[in-house]
């Protein structure tokens, strides 16, 4: 279900996503070769991969929800309580909104070097209460809820860069350098291609 969710907001955005990267990655390029800077493969990877992820959290944020006709909720758990544990509304609705801001406290927590959860705390509430009234104005629903939600995944993002940070100090040294991460993203980013060219209908590696 919220994989075909996921496919679904490619499959809406794929033409402003694809001139959105063309256009960020020959600036980045331009900039890189004016400025002389160091080229690192997996550093700009996952700057692009961060800006693919709000544009598509952008979509996912603004498209139509499952089982709602707008509304404001401002009493927590009302909504967390309201599905059944386990049911399809409460994979979407309760895990989605943990999952999909887990990327979100993983980039944010790379970016400002976080080493402590309250340096993602407001970013976090900001973010997801300004996405929250936002819907309101466009149809959706206010749900304190969800902001509880989005905050939680946020920090389990942070968890999860604090603690793979951790592990890749203990790692032998060829697995921080810059060749095996480039390696690896090359990898990925490859099976990323692959992947979206299926969804949007091009075909070239069915």
């Amino acid at each position: 279900m919220i994989a075909d969710t996921f496919r679904s907001a490619i499959e809406a955005v794929w033409p402003m996503l694809v001139i959105f990267l063309v256009v960020i990655i020959a600036i980045r390029i331009s900039y890189i070769r004016i400025n002389h800077e160091k080229f690192v493969f997996y550093k700009e990877f996952l700057n692009l991969i961060f800006i693919v992820y709000v544009l598509l959290l952008f979509q996912l944020l603004t498209s139509t929800e499952m089982n709602t006709n707008g509304g404001l909720n401002i009493v927590p758990f009302t909504e967390i309580f309201r599905y059944e544990i386990g049911s399809k509304l409460f994979i979407y609705n309760v895990i989605g909104n943990i999952l999909i801001f887990i990327p979100f406290g993983y980039f944010i927590s790379g970016y400002v070097k976080a080493t402590k959860v309250s340096h993602i705390l407001f970013i976090s509430i900001i973010t997801s209460l300004t996405v929250e009234v936002v819907q309101l104005q466009i149809g959706r629903s206010f749900d304190i809820d969800d902001i509880f939600l989005n905050v939680l995944g946020s920090v389990i993002g942070f968890l999860l860069f604090i603690g793979l940070t951790a592990i890749k100090k203990h790692l032998p040294r060829f697995f921080q350098s810059d060749l095996f991460y480039n390696v690896l993203c090359i990898v990925l980013s490859v099976i990323a291609f692959i992947y979206f060219t299926k969804v949007i209908g091009l075909g070239w590696f069915s």
